[in-house]
This record gives C-alpha cells, sequence and structure tokens, in this order.
C-alpha cells in the first residue's frame, strides 16, 4: 500500500455498498436465446452454457468476450506468524514478490498462457498485522484503506478480473475471518497451510481459538471481523471484488484465503458475489466448507493449495472456451441442421 492509496471509512464503504449494480438481464436473455439455437442438444456443454450466460450478464453485452483479463496478487504480512503457525518466515512474502517481478512464480507461467496480464500490489510488507491473539489486527482507519486501496486495482476495459494474494501466514487468518463470519470451532476451518506437520497444525488451531475467544463481540458486524481477524491482502481483495461489482467485471476468485476475503460481501450481502465464479476448491478443508456456506460450486478441482492467483488464471482459459462455442458455433438454422422433434 503506496501513498496513492485514498483514505476511507467503514461508513464510507458501506454507503458504496447501498448501491451495487445488479446483472444485465437484456445481455442475459439474448444469451439465453442464441445458447437455445446452437447446435447441440440443451445443456450438453454443461457449465460452459452457464458461464456465457454469466459474462454476457455481468459484462453487460452479447455476445461475451474475453480479450483483455486481468490478474491481480495482493501482498501483506501477518502478525500472528511470530506464533508458529507457518512452515515459512514472513519474509517469504517479500522475496515471492520478487519473484512474481521477475517472472518466475507459477502464476507468471500460467498467465503466459491465459493471455492476462498481471500486477502485484505490495501492501506494507515491513509492517504486519498486529497478532490478533492480543489485539484486533487492524484499526478501522488502515482497514478501510486497504479496502480502498484494492479497488483501484479495477482498470477500465478489463472483462474479467482473475484475484490471488500472497501472505505468510494467512490461511490462519482465512479460518478465523470464516470463523468470525459464519461460525463454528477453529478445527472446523484451519487446515495445513503451506504444509505444516502436527503440532503446528495444534498451534494453528489453538491460535485461531483463542482468537475467537479474544474477538468474540465483533460476530454480527462483518467489517469488525475482517478488521479485527483479517489482514491487510485479504481487505484489499474485499476491495477489488466491490469495485468490480461496481464496474459489472465479472470475477474468478483463487483458494480459500481469496475467498475469504470475498465472502465478508457475502455477509453483508447474500447477493454480493454474484458477479463473481471461485476458480477451484483448495485442498484447505475449510474451503470446501465455506462454498458451502456461501452457495458457490467451484470450477476446478486440481488439489492446489498454492494460493497467488494460480487457480484463479486457470480458469480463464475456461471462460475463453465458454466464448468461443457461445460465438462461434453455428446454430441450427445456420447449418441446416434439423433441431429437436
Amino acid at each position: 500500500m503506496d501513498d496513492t492509496a485514498p483514505q476511507a471509512t467503514f461508513a464510507e464503504i458501506r454507503r458504496i455498498l447501498e448501491d451495487l449494480p445488479g446483472p444485465d438481464t437484456e445481455a442475459g436473455r439474448a444469451a439465453a436465446a442464441r445458447q437455445a439455437q446452437l447446435t447441440k442438444p440443451a445443456g450438453a456443454l454443461g457449465r460452459l452454457e452457464d458461464l456465457a450466460l454469466w459474462l454476457a450478464t455481468w459484462q453487460g453485452r452479447h455476445p461475451p468476450v474475453i480479450e483483455r483479463p486481468h490478474t491481480a496478487v495482493f501482498a501483506a504480512n501477518h502478525g500472528v506468524v511470530a506464533r508458529g503457525v507457518s512452515a515459512y518466515p514472513a519474509e517469504v512474502t517479500r522475496q515471492m514478490v520478487q519473484n512474481f517481478i521477475d517472472g518466475g512464480a507459477a502464476v507468471n507461467q500460467l498467465c503466459a498462457i491465459a493471455d492476462s496480464d498481471l500486477r502485484v500490489y505490495e501492501l506494507a510488507l515491513d509492517e504486519p498485522t498486529r497478532d490478533f491473539t492480543t489485539a484486533a489486527a487492524m484499526d478501522e482507519a488502515d482497514c478501510a484503506r486497504a479496502i480502498a486501496y484494492g479497488m483501484m486495482a479495477v482498470d477500465e476495459g478489463i472483462d474479467v478480473l482473475a484475484l490471488g494474494e500472497m501472505g505468510i501466514g494467512n490461511t490462519t487468518s482465512a479460518a478465523a475471518l470464516c470463523a468470525g463470519l459464519f461460525g463454528g470451532r477453529a478445527v472446523d476451518w484451519v487446515g495445513r497451510g503451506t504444509g505444516i506437520d502436527d503440532d503446528a497444525l495444534a498451534r494453528k488451531t489453538a491460535v485461531v481459538e483463542a482468537a475467537l475467544e479474544v474477538h468474540g463481540d465483533a460476530r454480527g458486524d462483518p467489517f469488525e471481523v475482517l478488521r479485527r481477524l483479517g489482514g491487510y491482502e485479504l481487505a484489499a481483495i474485499l476491495g477489488a471484488v466491490i469495485a468490480a461489482r461496481r464496474a459489472r467485471t465479472p470475477v474468478l476468485l483463487d483458494g480459500y484465503a481469496c475467498s475469504a476475503a470475498a465472502a465478508v460481501l457475502y455477509a453483508l450481502d447474500p447477493h454480493g458475489l454474484d458477479h463473481c465464479q471461485v476458480a477451484h476448491v483448495s485442498a484447505e478443508p475449510g474451503h470446501r466448507r465455506l462454498l458451502e456456506r456461501i452457495g458457490k460450486r467451484a470450477l476446478l478441482d486440481l488439489d492446489m493449495r498454492l494460493g497467488e492467483a494460480s487457480g484463479a488464471v486457470l480458469a480463464i482459459p475456461l471462460l475463453k472456451a465458454a466464448c468461443a462455442c457461445h460465438q462461434g458455433m453455428a446454430t441450427f438454422a445456420e447449418a441446416g441442421v434439423s433441431g429437436p422433434a
């Protein structure tokens, strides 16, 4: 987060949420009408058909196209890492940011095959959030500013936004955030993250349980849950999701941490994530529980748990395939093929 990040308050962000646009039903109807005439049995392309209609309704145009995908990765550090909840030290966050810049990470290779540009957003890497077992992770000003910073990631003209994160310790924050938003015990939401052993898993679970006891009074206010249990990069992802909704830009969410950040908007408005698809289901067990809670079905299930928008970018070619079939296939009339009896 740099000096260009605007100041904001939760009250200002709540006002933005009062006027979020809905889907473009006219574009959706046009897509559905064409879909019904394409040379295939109804429903034969499965979820590709659903994706074409979803893209049309949120891009507000028919036919939908994917010509300018954008990938945004938000990076920040977490004070709770000092509790021994990760297999890696906090400095890996900055090192991986440099790896992204140098083109050496998995997401760089995936963006290349998906023909997506990539931008990495650093949020105060030298100033981690506070250890949320003893204090709120963020104060309101910093949390709201991180949300506003994330809103800046949605450039005009993007036709799909793939979101991801980099932050050692952020699956701990994701687990705490999900429990704070939707209830349950720490053990219901905590997983092995970067591959921690049994002892570290027990510590991580105890850390999240302690945080829930300290901040139990925040439940019922999703912004307050985010402020106390989240992280700067998670707040920024929430901001990007909100800004994409305002711009009617479809969103691909990555794994557990990314989905947990977006779930704050769901907790505020059950229709708040209608413009989002969850690109893949993470190997983190809490992610499946979260998707059930927010009513989302992932597009891919590849046992991935990397983060850094890797799963989100992998889904971009699926959207391109949906658009190609929807626009390029002939109708029954065009092909001279008899339709269903």
